[in-house]
């Protein structure tokens, strides 16, 4: 391990812990929403049963922006083979130095990942709940998020353009705007909700589990599901 990512490890574990304790009062509903849901509440895509699946975590990370409440995403790079273009939670596949992918491991491999990915320091990082494990079949990753309150912010950006080809926030207000929503429509057949923010398209399990956070949390407005929007398909 280099010195680089071994300080990542260090920093990582130093937040690995979950906390309840001085979060902000318009966060209680995702508190609430987080111990209470059920896996197929969130989606129809659950681990395998026979524990195949590579383990991975994605960091959902709350922050008080200009704009009131806001959600980190990042852009992955279009050369990538899984998911390439995709705006996407911060995240990645977990590392035997995690730990426990079934105890703090996820908690660990979020935000290394997002520090790897997006520059943010960890230490202002404080994490509150975790989310049922999901399946994305596509690229056999068994997902665990991550929920995190961004207590004290810090700079973000592309650390490796050959990973990521942007960093940035969308305010929750935009993701429950209505005129913002849509249903996409993948050539497969399958449909799924889908956001437009932020100059892009947030589709897939991003878009699955953000849509989900919002009902949930009580936070969703009725929208149009019959507003459509077609992906490429390369997608």
């Amino acid at each position: 391990m280099t010195h680089s990512s071994r300080a990542q490890a260090d920093g990582a574990r130093a937040g690995a812990a979950l906390s309840k304790e001085g979060l902000p009062d318009w966060l209680e509903p995702v508190v609430r929403a987080a111990e209470t849901v059920q896996p197929l509440q969130l989606s129809r895509f659950l681990p395998p049963e026979n524990g195949a699946g590579r383990q991975s975590a994605v960091l959902i990370l709350f922050g008080d922006g200009a704009a009131g409440p806001e959600l980190l995403l990042m852009e992955r790079a279009g050369s990538l083979r899984s998911h390439a273009g995709q705006p996407s939670f911060p995240g990645g596949a977990l590392d035997p130095e995690d730990g426990d992918p079934k105890a703090d491991g996820p908690l660990r491999a979020a935000l290394r990942e997002a520090e790897e990915e997006t520059g943010l320091d960890p230490a202002g990082v404080q994490l509150f709940g975790v989310l049922p494990r999901l399946y994305i079949p596509v690229s056999h990753f068994v997902v665990t998020p991550v929920l995190g309150w961004w207590r004290k912010p810090s700079p973000v950006g592309v650390v490796d353009p050959n990973e990521t080809a942007r960093v940035f926030t969308v305010p929750v207000a935009d993701l429950t705007n209505p005129a913002n929503r849509a249903t996409a429509v993948h050539p497969s057949g399958h449909r799924g909700p889908a956001f437009l923010v932020e100059s892009t398209l947030v589709w897939g399990f991003t878009a699955g589990v953000i849509d989900r956070l919002l009902h949930y949390a009580g936070w969703e407005r009725s929208w149009d599901r019959e507003k459509l929007v077609p992906l490429d398909w390369r997608s």
